[in-house]
């Protein structure tokens, strides 16, 4: 049952698995896992005004403590695949490098800990001492409506709990071994609709221009830090993306005018603190006949932390016994869908390095392969050696 994670990689980097299409990466996971001995199941979910997404959950073993490793195979669109050295599908070699859409983003991590699990199970009997999970989503990249989330749910609901899981996104900035995020900060973002009455520039006492107030409203929003940051978190930031009035005319006053913006926060806010703070700047604003409603798009995420413990301390002397670094603790950068895990089990991410993720040529070491491989069997002994 061993496996090449170099030829893993290379089979899931020739599934064209552009979000949210399967692509065959799917099914290729499926053929290495079900003669390991998982159980493999495949689930779609569905929801209007979204894409259906397939899935991928597989376990062997029935026992605690269950390790759960998370990812997804889906990728972003390669773009103008002239652009790049090698077919963005074909999962070549060259010079050391492993090229493909997917390479560090994250199919990469997948074909790593698969490698690791499979190698951890030949040299024990084939079982593990508890339980050793997959969950593979194909909606990573795209919506994050009919993927983790709904997966996570379906098998809390039918009695499944998971002790630790890892999230195989690529955490390093510039070197593998330079960083575990062990949380993310939330993301909350809103759309501030003000309304007024459209009517002649000459006569603005006939009108009532919605573009002051929601110009005061984002003035309010952004005259002073968040906060200062703290010991696991940086500063929250709020940054206004949009403001839109789609008036053309320059003898008009329009009648609406909307902004858009997104707040990243630590764990000194909550998504609820946050909405109410936001409501009621748009409340205090609004003028005789001029109303501000404030509108919230969906994914808003809470911040969230896995706080160094045993589990973290183990993760970072596998990092560190195999790359020769010493892991930073991070919660910085986006969101990914340790998000949705951080509700049903503590959750770090540890992957590749993601200089090349989303670009033209994304590619990865195959020594790091080699050695982000090595780095999840030494998790994964010692995280069953009890």
């Amino acid at each position: 049952m061993r496996a090449d994670p170099v030829a893993l990689t290379r089979a899931l980097l020739r599934c064209p698995s552009v979000t949210p299409a399967e692509g065959g990466a799917l099914s290729a996971l499926e053929a290495v896992l079900g003669p390991a001995g998982f159980t493999v199941e495949r689930i779609t979910f569905s929801e209007p005004g979204t894409p259906d997404v397939e899935n991928l959950y597989a376990r062997i073993g029935s026992e605690a403590p269950y390790l759960l490793f998370a990812g997804h195979t889906d990728v972003v669109p390669p773009g103008d695949a002239a652009a790049w050295r090698y077919g963005p599908f074909e999962g070549e070699i060259a010079d050391g490098e492993l090229f493909g859409r997917g390479a560090v983003d994250m199919k990469g991590g997948i074909a790593c800990f698969l490698a690791a699990t499979l190698d951890h199970l030949s040299a024990n009997g084939g079982r593990p001492k508890g339980s050793i999970g997959f969950l593979i989503t194909g909606d990573e990249e795209g919506p994050s409506v009919n993927g983790t989330m709904k997966v996570l749910e379906w098998a809390h609901a039918r009695g499944e709990r998971f002790d630790h899981c890892i999230v195989g996104e690529p955490s390093n900035p510039e070197a593998l071994g330079d960083m575990i995020k062990i949380g993310r900060r939330g993301s909350l973002s809103a759309i501030v609709t003000v309304e007024g009455r459209q009517g002649h520039v000459a006569y603005p006492d006939r009108a009532a221009n919605p573009i002051p107030v929601l110009l005061d409203i984002l003035a309010r929003l952004t005259e002073r830090p968040l906060d200062a940051g703290n010991a696991h978190f940086q500063p929250s930031n709020l940054a206004i993306t949009s403001v839109d009035v789609g008036n053309a005319a320059t003898n008009v006053i329009p009648q609406t005018a909307t902004g858009r913006f997104n707040i990243r926060f630590n764990d000194e806010h909550t998504l609820d603190g946050l909405k109410a703070w936001i409501e009621g700047i748009a409340a205090a604003a609004a003028k005789p006949g001029i109303t501000a409603a404030v509108t919230w798009a969906r994914g808003n995420s809470q911040s969230f932390i896995t706080k160094p413990g045993p589990f973290v301390a183990m993760v970072s002397e596998a990092i560190a016994e195999v790359t020769g670094r010493q892991p930073e603790l991070s919660t910085s950068g986006g969101t990914s869908d340790a998000r949705f895990i951080k509700d049903y089990c503590p959750v770090i991410e540890f992957g590749l390095v993601g200089q090349t993720m989303h670009a033209v040529d994304e590619r990865v070491p195959v020594a790091d392969l080699t050695a982000l491989t090595a780095v999840y069997r030494r998790i994964i002994d010692r995280y069953f050696a009890a």
